[in-house]
């Protein structure tokens, strides 16, 4: 648009894509974002130096902050964003509730008011029924939310909400709600101006999620009739229009399976999913929000709001989903690639190779998007690109994102909000191969373990004349995956290898670059992409086929009889240590030694990534000594805990 920008950041992220991007750029503070982002006197000092006449929020720390955008006005700084009586409004989920019902919106029968204390929350929540929902109310992104099924429940639930309520906002109140099961999680993405206009820019399906954060998002939604969505809409829009609304907002519902829907809560910012609502309508919503906050009305009618086509956006979180859908890695970016280059790709991300995942903020590597002219053709697209996408240095959660979105579920697009628990009970294992797949899995690792072979033997400008002719000869190895070992034979002609596995015949063809991140490979005309991510001299390679990374060993005939001789290393007995299971702050100890613990019980609390973690004992015992106190910085594995 020809607008000159400032970035503002953290010493942290002195070197990061949106520093470079900006005109001039401003440090606020070292790396904690309550010292930085959250830094309203530091923020407001950057805006008088650069002479700013506006300022954009983004999507997270003050982008819905009452307090900061009544700084800007008192200074004639324009905030890119709706007014503060509208921020307060929709910022209070309990002020918002009522307001929400006297335009006349749908809500979930609930308690309307802050409740006190813990035997408040038990009273109302009987009165209410059974399961219900205990959230802070000035919350949001997942933070200080709890489901309670009994009195305990909500009597633990309103400890640790009002705690992370307090440590994420600074604003402990909280509110209690029917828990509605198996809902559908249904936003309408509205847009005002300053001259009473509004319109919703349709739906964006947000119902994979985990800890009440968005794992996949996709617009439009393959639940909705076009008859659900315009009674959504004109809702959402009531409401926009009830508070006085200018900007881009997110009016979010809870949809159950009968297609009645309840308000929820409104976002009154930019939303981290608005790109697929971009990529199906055509309209630039960062663009409009600027032009409104200008005070130019809006260009179109809602007449002029089309669907066009479908997009899905997975989140690239630094998390481990083989624990609990995610728990926070850190670490640094050694090679990082997009696969941007794909038809109908977009990547939104703030990183690039060498860049540092810290324990500071949210661990979002990027928001991926793919675009079709149809549902399948928007999911086919999004295999490709999370098969191109190369993220080495931090752990990732590619695999679960394509495990999801090939998901016979999803396809189908039946999800709710407990798509993820109900598909994986026991916890994501990953991708479980067909007997196909993986003979093509150990096609290729053979294949690999080959031509690296064959390029170790080779001789840099020499012409000498090789004993066997390399391509003739026969290779007869040992593969083991998942503890089993199979017998292969393989043999090279060029580029092409004929492998035979479990008495199948395949033909492996690639240009077999081990140097480069990604190599594309054919199996008997079946085109898969995978990624060697270690190869050790003794044979093992981690290889990210279909999504998911499998340890793969590959041995020559003589090397598998001898190892039949090597020592097993012991395991360590876990159950009686407790270590912590990611990166974090530990925020609270409750046990000293020599006091007994039962199997179950709270041992610490650690906080990673604005999220509280509880640490239970393992099993029944004395505590032998306590490794941490309230304060530690602790690593992933690092001992807190030793019990007898």
């Amino acid at each position: 648009m020809g607008i000159k920008t400032v970035a503002i950041h953290s010493d942290a992220d002195a070197s990061s894509v949106h520093v470079k991007m900006a005109d001039e750029a401003v440090c606020v503070g070292p790396a904690p974002s309550s010292k930085s982002y959250l830094n309203m006197d530091a923020i407001m000092e950057a805006i008088r130096r650069t002479r700013s006449q506006a300022v954009h929020p983004g999507y997270g720390f003050l982008s819905e902050n009452k307090e900061f955008a009544k700084r800007l006005a008192s200074e004639n700084v324009i905030f890119i964003g709706p007014d503060t009586h509208a921020i307060q409004a929709m910022g209070d989920k309990i002020e918002s509730k009522l307001l929400a019902k006297k335009a006349k919106v749908n809500t979930i029968p609930g308690f309307d008011g802050v409740v006190k204390d813990a035997d408040e929350a038990v009273r109302i929540a009987r009165e209410i029924g059974y399961p219900v929902m205990i959230k802070a109310s000035a919350g949001g992104g997942g933070k200080g939310m709890r489901i309670a099924w009994d009195d305990e429940e909500t009597r633990e639930g309103f400890r640790f909400s009002s705690q992370e309520a307090a440590s994420s906002f600074g604003d402990d109140r909280l509110l209690i709600e029917k828990f509605i099961n198996n809902p559908r999680h249904i936003e309408i993405q509205v847009l005002g101006d300053k001259h009473g206009n509004a319109l919703w820019l349709n739906e964006r399906e947000c119902s994979v999620q985990r800890r009440n954060q968005k794992v996949v998002e996709e617009a439009p939604s393959t639940f909705l009739d076009p008859e659900t969505r315009r009674a959504m809409g004109e809702q959402a829009v009531a409401l926009a229009k009830a508070v006085k609304y200018s900007s881009a907002g997110t009016v979010e519902f809870l949809v159950d399976s009968q297609k009645n829907f309840y308000f929820l809560e409104m976002n009154t910012r930019l939303q981290v999913e608005h790109p697929v609502t971009e990529c199906i309508t055509g309209l630039d919503l960062v663009r409009e929000m600027i032009r409104v906050a200008k005070g130019y009305p809006l260009r179109h009618r809602q007449a002029d709001v089309p669907i066009n086509g479908w997009a899905v956006e997975c989140r690239v979180y630094a998390e481990d989903p083989y624990k609990s859908f995610g728990l926070p890695s850190i670490g640094r970016l050694s090679q990082y690639q997009e696969p941007s280059h794909l038809p109908g790709v977009r990547v939104d991300s703030g990183i690039q190779p060498g860049s540092e995942i810290s324990i500071y903020y949210d661990p979002m590597i990027s928001k991926l998007i793919t675009y079709g002219s149809d549902r399948t053709e928007a999911l086919q697209r999004m295999e490709d690109a999370l098969d191109h996408y190369v993220i080495r240095g931090v752990t990732h959660n590619i695999a679960l994102l394509r495990e999801v979105i090939i998901n016979s579920r999803f396809v189908k697009g039946d999800i709710n909000t407990k798509f993820l628990s109900d598909v994986y009970p026991d916890g994501f294992k990953g991708h479980t191969l067909t007997e196909n797949e993986r003979k093509q899995l150990l096609a290729i690792a053979s294949s690999l373990f080959v031509a690296s072979q064959l390029r170790a033997q080779q001789f840099q400008g020499h012409s000498r004349v090789p004993v066997v002719r390399s391509d003739m000869a026969k290779w007869e190895l040992t593969v083991r995956l998942h503890e089993e070992d199979h017998a292969v034979t393989a043999s090279s002609r060029g580029s092409t290898f004929s492998v035979e596995v479990d008495g199948s015949k395949l033909n492996v063809s690639s240009t077999w670059n081990l140097a480069l991140p990604l190599l594309s490979v054919n199996v008997d005309g079946t085109e898969r992409t995978v990624q060697c991510l270690s190869r050790e001299a003794g044979g093992s390679m981690n290889i990210q086929f279909l999504g998911t990374v499998y340890k793969v060993h590959v041995l020559t005939k003589l090397a598998a009889e001898l190892s039949k001789f090597m020592l097993e290393k012991v395991a360590e007995d876990t159950s009686s240590v407790l270590r912590s299971p990611m990166p974090g702050v530990v925020v609270a100890v409750s046990v000293a030694p020599g006091d007994m613990v039962s199997e179950g019980q709270e041992i610490c609390v650690i906080e990673a990534m604005k999220m509280q973690n509880s640490m239970t004992a393992g099993k029944t015992g004395k505590v032998k000594s306590v490794q941490c106190k309230a304060g530690d910085t602790v690593g992933e594995g690092d001992l807190l805990v030793e019990l007898e």
